[in-house]
Parts: C-alpha cells; structure tokens; sequence
C-alpha cells in the first residue's frame, strides 16, 4: 500500500538515498529543499518538490497540507558540507535551531494535515555515561556543557515532540554516525557508525513498521544496541541502495 508521504529535507544526505527507495515502493513524495536547483532535481526523480523553509511555519502548514501527507518524514539538518570541523560549532547551533524550531513546526503542519505517523531522524551518541551498550530507554547526557550540550538540548526537543504530539504515531530512529554518498565521510567513522543506505531504509521501514517509540539504527558495536530496529523493523545494517 503506498502513502502520501511529506519529506521534509528531501534534498539531504539521507534524504537524496531515501526518496528512491519511497518512489520504488509505491509511495506519492512531496519532497523540501530550499534551493531552485535542487527543486528540479527532486521533480526530475518523480517527487512534487517544495521550496520552503521550515522556520517560515505558515508556509510549511499549507505545503503538508496541500501533500495530503499521510506520514511525515524528518530528515532535516542544518551541518557544515563534509562535516568542516572548523565550523561544526556553528554548525551545531543552527542544527539544534532545526530540531527545536523546526521540528514544532512540523509536528504541527502534520496534525492540522491530519497526517497519521511521523518519522524523525535523532542520533544515538548523546547517551549518558553508564554501562553499554546501551538501549533505547537508557538516559541521555543532558548534563553535557559547550557544543556537545546544544546538541543534547536540540535532540531533546526533536524527541519529546516527535514522540508526544497525539494523534501523530511518533517514531525516533537514533542514527549511528553517518558515511557513504553525500555525507562527506568516505570511511567508517568510530562507533556507533552507519551506512547512509541503511539510515534511508531504516526510514522507509518505519513508515508503516515498528510501533512509535525509539530505536538504535547504527552497526554492530558495542556502544548501543540495536535488537529493537532489526526485530521490529526488519531493518538490518547491510542494506546498500540498488541505484
């Protein structure tokens, strides 16, 4: 059964390996970007893309509105390209701005839309210290000070909404580091690491699998587990996009 689906930061590093994967499955895409170009990209794939941005919430209620969107997807961030450490302390200002600002924003458009089910995109490194691996309920280092600490507050914000926003069905997928096609990081960076493909599938799979709640998307490692993704899901680590 294919759905109306909104993805929100379609022209993204997961966002540009997932859209395929919906089309493929028989689903209706209307993807955002904020650039003209990348617009045309998206409509080139057999998306109806939106230009918008997601702070501008008038226009992002009408754009999920005139989707029909069923599911929303949130794969939006704001990081510097291939992840300039020079500037990941801005980066991560305007990222945790997304997940905060961003993510209210779109929960809302997906209610008044009367979108059913919201997929977001969280991390799975911001756990406290304590014994690992860790697991989805374990607690997250809100203590944390500097550019780690405003990540933690974003991801806290992007969470409780995501999760707590009835009647949207909330679903968290805590995405190990990224590498591969579009992100910049060619090698497999420390764990908890992830394929850019296997993120993108975890997304497709959320859709209509998994009950709402949060789950560890990253390899095999010993920092956090990943049980609950591959058991009720159907994900697995391995998957590589055909294209």
């Amino acid at each position: 059964m294919g759905y109306r689906v909104f993805l929100a930061g379609a022209s993204g590093a997961i966002g540009k390996r997932l859209l395929p994967l919906l089309l493929d499955a028989g689903h209706q895409v209307a993807g955002t970007t904020r650039s003209v170009a990348k617009a045309e990209e998206l409509r080139a794939f057999g998306a109806q893309p939106v230009l918008l941005d997601v702070f501008d919430a008038r226009a992002l209620s009408r754009a999920v509105m005139a989707a029909r969107a069923e599911v929303v997807i949130h794969q939006l961030t704001d990081l510097p390209k291939g992840l300039d450490p020079g500037r990941m302390a801005d980066g991560s200002i305007r990222n945790a701005r997304i997940r905060r600002e961003g993510t209210e924003n779109l929960v809302r458009a997906a209610i008044a839309a009367g979108a059913s089910r919201l997929v977001a995109q969280s991390i799975a490194w911001v756990y406290a210290s304590g014994p690992q691996p860790h697991a989805e309920n374990d607690p997250l280092d809100v203590g944390a000070e500097g550019s780690r600490g405003v990540s933690v507050g974003g991801v806290v914000a992007l969470e409780n909404r995501t999760l707590h926003s009835p009647p949207l069905a909330g679903v968290v997928l805590r995405y190990g580091r990224l590498y591969g096609p579009g992100t910049g990081v060619d090698a497999r960076p420390d764990p908890p690491s992830l394929h850019v493909d296997a993120a993108a599938f975890a997304a497709l799979l959320a859709i209509d699998r998994g009950a709402p709640g949060i789950y560890n998307v990253a390899e095999p490692n010993r920092y956090v587990m990943t049980e609950k993704a591959r058991a009720q899901l159907g994900w697995h680590a391995d998957f590589r996009s055909p294209a």
